[in-house]
């Protein structure tokens, strides 16, 4: 088993935490000209560190956009109060995963702080035209980028030039994501210019998570014409990864939900092996053995730290040339 120890700091968030607008954590910054309206998250759960130095970087550098408009967002600041490196799991959340209740009815029925702070964040969400959601893993793997299903988003996935592995899903049973919320999850006839995207920056405690973390939001927000090019370059020197050298698409075709917390694979995996021949046991679902679907079934993000019944812990994807 890969040593899961936290190298990555947690971040002092203190001179930040306000925020600018009536609801804390969140800051919105108008340029006063016409523009997208961009929207940076972090802390959707609440041991996920990388987005939060992501956006604490952001603000200490002073980023304004040169048009329309950015807000910047600390999103569960309950659960990041919980934090604590040795039990990181138990500061996922406080009584349920705040990406999972992004439908008006669960918005609209407010019987769990994620579920109370997801309508105070509604707002913010539903203004944005380009929201980029800033996550980690619960294991050292690769960093993903999530599009959803629709081709405007895989586009631009494609434009940015980073991650080499692009996600292209639709969802979880179980919930539903920020990023697939309201308009961000129309198809694209009616969508507008809406883009959304989520990325798994690596390991929560890696320091290269910060990394990933820091690149994209760059990438994201002079694609966005939220900050020009020169601007950039000068108060986020430094940021800037290397392109991919080739992007992969991972088709997501199914997932494997955990009928209870008993749920084990058969081997310790990382994510992104490929497993030759279909019908492969992976694993065992309470009894119920897990089986590869198809040949060269690439495994995506597969994990039992928080397997408990309802959850996802792997999905099932193709994998081919981002084009």
């Amino acid at each position: 088993m890969s040593d899961l120890t936290f190298t990555l700091p947690c971040p002092d968030i203190s001179k930040w935490r306000a925020g600018n607008t009536d609801v804390e954590g969140v800051w919105h910054f108008d340029s006063g000209l016409p523009g997208r309206k961009v929207m940076i998250c972090a802390l959707v759960h609440g041991n996920e560190l990388c987005g939060a130095w992501a956006i604490k970087d952001l603000l200490e550098a002073a980023v304004r956009p040169v048009q329309g408009q950015l807000t910047l967002v600390f999103a569960n600041l309950a659960a990041f109060d919980r934090f604590n490196p040795e039990h990181h799991d138990a500061s996922r959340f406080v009584d349920e995963d705040l990406n999972r209740q992004w439908s008006d009815d669960r918005i609209s029925n407010p019987i769990s702080l994620e579920r109370r702070r997801a309508a105070q964040l509604k707002p913010f969400v539903e203004h944005a035209d380009w929201l980029l959601d800033l996550h980690s893993m619960h294991e050292r793997g690769a960093p993903l980028l999530l599009t959803g299903m629709q081709p405007r988003n895989q586009a631009l996935a494609l434009s940015l030039g980073n991650p080499q592995h692009v996600v292209i899903d639709a969802g979880h049973k179980d919930g539903v994501r920020m990023r697939d919320h309201g308009h961000f999850g129309l198809d694209d006839a009616q969508s507008g210019d809406t883009r959304s995207l989520l990325i798994e920056c690596g390991f929560h405690g890696d320091i290269s998570s910060r990394d990933v973390a820091r690149d994209m939001c760059l990438r994201f927000l002079v694609a966005a014409g939220t900050l020009g090019v020169t601007c950039a370059d000068q108060s986020l020197a430094g940021w800037r990864l290397s392109d991919a050298p080739r992007q992969w698409a991972l088709e997501v075709t199914g997932g494997v939900v955990a009928r209870s917390a008993q749920f084990r694979f058969t081997e310790a995996f990382q994510g992104l092996e490929v497993i030759a021949k279909a019908g492969t046991v992976i694993g065992d679902n309470d009894g119920q053995p897990v089986l590869t679907p198809y040949d060269d079934c690439v495994l995506v993000m597969p994990s039992v730290r928080q397997a408990n019944p309802g959850v996802t812990v792997v999905r099932f994807a193709r994998q081919r040339p981002l084009i």
